[in-house]
């Protein structure tokens, strides 16, 4: 599956992301690098796809 091009500066927001190590840190990019690679993948998109589903179902149970 093609990657989407790149969008320029503007139009990008950033998220710098820390993962204590109570919730599992170095272990949890450890399985992101992995998971990553062998959906041929970044780990960004990943974790992206993460939040957005995470956003979706948080807004839906708000709906109800």
């Amino acid at each position: 599956m093609p990657r989407p091009k790149s969008t320029t500066a503007k139009d990008t927001a950033k998220l710098s992301l820390y993962i204590p190590p109570a919730k599992g840190g170095v272990e949890v990019l450890a399985k992101l690098r992995k998971l990553a690679k062998a959906k041929d993948r970044s780990v960004n998109y990943l974790v992206v796809e993460a939040i957005l589903q995470y956003l979706k179902r948080e807004e839906k149970k708000q709906r109800s």
